[in-house]
């Protein structure tokens, strides 16, 4: 009996450990990627990770914003998504937004194995669109000063280059605000050097299919893509919403990365009454994942209805 006792109280000892250790560890999920069919393309939502961040410190009314995550039962900081969407429709692979790249550390920048865990590499991408130029949004054009798609033409609306990329513009803020214009630089740059960079001015249709219009506000070139296919339609809106928990209930709530912070409600109270209006699915970059949804509009707030999951064929 203790030799028994002698073996496996050490052997317990070091199991408990080794939970305890493991439990104290950065947890690993699996692959992010989720797809849905839309009329007759195929959409691909893909995790570029998360960005945690304390949003009672960065969004206007910090006490009803961490009144509202008290009421979730959700602690703050909180891990905001990072959700970037592959739009297949057998002839083009249209990708909209990029992630953070290298940007954010080592939560995020996982576009590209989850690109590969979907069945895609960087090559197969044709076209990106951009909903606006933001470190979680065109950050992961570029990692290590290499583009990383190599055949894309990357469409943005005009007022966010004429912004981000401006050295005129850049001179007229103080140096705390200068990160943006540097990460722009750094990540959007090398692909106005080669060419591929086409910008365009919202409301316009880009392809059969896929349409821009304004949501400005959070960056003067914010822009919402609308994709349809018989019939079927989503909405991509960007930055519109970063936290449901927040600003479906006060959609005057407005974040400290916002330029224009008017604009930015004025907008998000736009995209929420025509999404409530039409009823049609709602992607966002920021909603947990796969961020894909729809909004009621039950007066005086909106609420948000995640999409029933899937667990395809």
């Amino acid at each position: 009996m203790n030799v028994l006792r002698n073996f496996l109280v050490p052997a317990l000892a070091a199991l408990l450990l080794a939970i305890g250790s493991a439990s104290a560890d950065v947890l690993k999920q699996a692959p992010g990627y989720y797809r849905i069919p839309l009329g007759g393309v195929t959409v691909t939502v893909l995790s570029d990770g998360t960005a945690p961040r304390d949003l009672a410190s960065i969004m206007s009314k910090p006490d009803v914003v961490r009144a509202a995550y008290a009421q979730a039962h959700e602690a703050l900081p909180v891990e905001l998504s990072i959700n970037c969407f592959l739009i297949d429709t057998g002839k083009k692979r249209i990708l909209v937004d990029t992630g953070a790249g290298e940007l954010f550390g080592p939560s995020s920048g996982k576009i590209v194995a989850n690109l590969h865990a979907a069945g895609y590499n960087p090559e197969d991408i044709d076209t990106i669109l951009l909903t606006h130029i933001h470190a979680d949004h065109s950050g992961g054009l570029t990692v290590a000063g290499k583009r990383v798609f190599p055949k894309v033409a990357v469409y943005v609306d005009k007022a966010d280059p004429a912004l981000w990329l401006s050295q005129a513009e850049e001179a007229t803020v103080p140096a705390a605000r200068k990160t943006t214009f540097e990460q722009s630089r750094k990540t959007v740059g090398p692909y106005v050097d080669s060419g591929q960079l086409k910008t365009f001015t919202a409301p316009t249709t880009l392809f059969p299919g896929v349409s821009a219009f304004p949501l400005h506000g959070h960056t003067p070139g914010h822009t919402g893509y609308m994709i349809e296919s018989k019939g079927q339609k989503l909405l991509l809106w960007g930055d519109t919403v970063h936290s449901t928990e927040v600003q479906l209930d006060h959609p005057e709530i407005t974040i400290q990365y916002d330029v224009n912070a008017t604009d930015a409600v004025s907008s998000r109270r736009k995209a929420l009454d025509q999404a409530a209006k039409e009823g049609y699915l709602v992607g966002g970059a920021h909603i947990s994942f796969p961020g894909l949804g729809h909004v009621e509009h039950r007066a005086p707030i909106y609420i948000w209805h995640p999409m029933p999951y899937s667990a395809g064929n």
